[in-house]
C-alpha cells in the first residue's frame, strides 16, 4: 500500500532512467526519503531498485523474491513482472515519502501500472519495440497514456507530440504540462536556463543527461513543490551522473558511453557530441537486431570519423557486418567481432583529445564497463 507515499509513473521511448534521476536527485538534495525502481540493469541486478540512492543487499532482493514466489500461487508471471512485484515489496518495505517508477515497455499494459501514480510522466516518445506497441508514433502514445489517470498532474516530456497524445491528455482528463508549451529549456553560451509560467533558472551547469530530460524532470519538481534555489539546483546538476548515460569513464582520451540505441535518442547524442567540439571521433558500436539500425547509426554520421562497429554477444544481435553495410564507405569503417576487441583496437589510436563514444545498446555499454571494472586504474564506481 503505497497511499501515504507521493508516486511518480515515468514513461517514454528514452530519458526515463535519467528523468527519474534527476527527481531523485532533487529529493535527495532536500533530505526526503525516496525509491527509484528502473529498469534494465546494467552490470547488477540490484541496480534496479535504489532506496535514498544507494543499491539495496541481495539478501534483500532474495527476500523479497522469496515473498513473491510464495504468494503467486498457481499464477504465472513473466520475468518483468515479477522483478516489478519483487521492486514494489522493497519499496513498501523501505516505506519512503516518494516513489519513482519506470515503466518497462509502453505504459497501458505494463506490470507497473498497477501502482496508482499521483504523477504521470511521459518523457518521449519515438518508434521502438514497434512488435508490441504499434508501428506509428500515434499508436505508441496511446500505449504511453495508459499511466494517465482523472485529475492528476501529467508531464509531457516530448517536444512534438503525435495528436494521439493530446487527445488521450483530454479523454483521461488528466492536468497535462507540455514541454515546449508551459515549460521551456535553453542552452545558452554553455549554460542551461529553464523557466514554467512560476518558476525560472537562470545559467546552470549543463548536466551530464539530455537536456530535454532535464528539463522534463525540473517541471516535476515545480509540481513536486520542492524550493530549491539556483545554486542548489546547480549542485544537483554538477553531479548528477547517471549509468551508461552520457557516461564520462576516461580522459584523454575521453571515452563516453551512452546506451542510445534508437533514432531519437542518437539524434539527442549527436547533437551533444556536436557541442563538445572533439577533433576526432571514433564510434564503438553493437546493436540488436530488432532495432531500426540505419535510421538509428544516421543521425550520428554527421559527427563520428571513424566506426568501430562490434557484434555484441547476446542472441538478439545484429552482427558487425549488418551495421558496417548501412555506414558510408566515405568514413573509416572497420568490424570487430566483439564489442571488447573493437574498444581495446580503438584505445590504442586514439589520440588524447579524441573522443570514444561507445553507444547502441544496453549490452555494448555493459561490455565495456566490464573490461574497464577490471582494470586496476580504471575502476569504475
Amino acid at each position: 500500500d503505497f497511499s501515504q507515499s507521493t508516486v511518480i509513473t515515468v514513461a517514454g521511448t528514452n530519458g526515463k532512467g535519467t528523468t527519474c534521476a534527476l527527481i531523485e536527485q532533487a529529493l535527495l538534495s532536500k533530505e526526503q526519503s525516496v525509491a527509484v525502481f528502473s529498469s534494465p540493469h546494467i552490470l547488477d541486478y540490484r541496480e534496479r531498485v535504489r532506496v535514498a540512492g544507494a543499491m539495496l543487499s541481495e539478501q534483500a532482493h532474495c527476500q523479497a523474491f522469496l515473498k513473491v514466489e510464495m504468494a503467486r500461487g498457481i499464477t504465472s508471471l513473466t520475468y518483468f513482472e515479477f522483478g516489478t512485484l519483487a521492486a514494489l515489496q522493497l519499496m513498501a518495505d523501505a516505506g519512503v515519502d516518494y516513489l519513482l517508477l519506470e515503466v518497462g515497455l509502453g505504459g497501458r499494459l505494463d506490470a507497473v501500472n498497477i501502482v496508482e501514480p499521483n504523477i504521470a510522466v511521459i518523457t518521449s516518445i519515438d518508434l521502438d519495440h514497434q512488435d508490441w506497441l504499434g508501428d506509428t508514433k500515434e499508436l505508441i502514445a496511446i500505449e504511453k497514456a495508459g499511466i494517465f489517470r482523472a485529475n492528476i498532474p501529467a508531464v509531457i516530456g516530448e517536444p512534438e507530440p503525435p495528436i494521439t497524445l493530446l487527445e488521450a491528455a483530454q479523454s483521461y482528463q488528466v492536468n497535462a504540462t507540455w514541454q515546449g508549451r508551459d515549460f521551456h529549456y535553453k542552452i545558452k553560451n554553455n549554460r542551461f536556463y529553464w523557466h514554467n509560467a512560476q518558476r525560472q533558472y537562470e545559467a546552470l551547469p549543463i548536466p551530464n543527461i539530455p537536456a530535454q530530460n532535464a528539463s522534463t524532470a525540473l517541471q516535476v519538481i515545480d509540481i513536486l513543490g520542492l524550493q530549491i534555489n539556483d545554486a542548489q539546483m546547480a549542485d544537483v546538476f554538477k553531479h548528477i551522473q547517471v549509468s551508461g548515460r552520457r557516461q564520462v569513464i576516461i580522459q584523454q582520451p575521453t571515452v563516453i558511453l551512452d546506451v542510445a540505441h534508437n533514432p531519437q535518442s542518437t539524434a539527442l547524442l549527436a547533437k551533444d557530441i556536436e557541442r563538445m567540439h572533439y577533433k576526432r571521433v571514433i564510434a564503438v558500436v553493437g546493436m540488436l537486431a530488432d532495432k531500426d539500425i540505419k535510421s538509428s547509426l544516421l543521425p550520428m554520421q554527421s559527427v563520428v570519423s571513424d566506426w568501430y562497429c562490434a557484434s555484441v554477444a547476446n542472441p538478439r544481435a545484429a552482427k558487425s557486418s549488418e551495421l558496417v553495410s548501412v555506414l558510408s564507405t566515405a568514413q573509416t569503417v572497420l568490424s570487430f567481432s566483439t564489442v571488447e576487441v573493437a574498444y581495446k583496437q580503438a584505445l590504442e589510436i586514439a589520440h588524447k583529445d579524441d573522443l570514444i563514444i561507445v553507444f547502441g545498446s544496453f549490452y555494448t555499454v555493459a561490455d565495456v564497463l566490464k573490461i574497464e571494472a577490471l582494470k586496476p586504474q580504471g575502476k569504475v564506481e
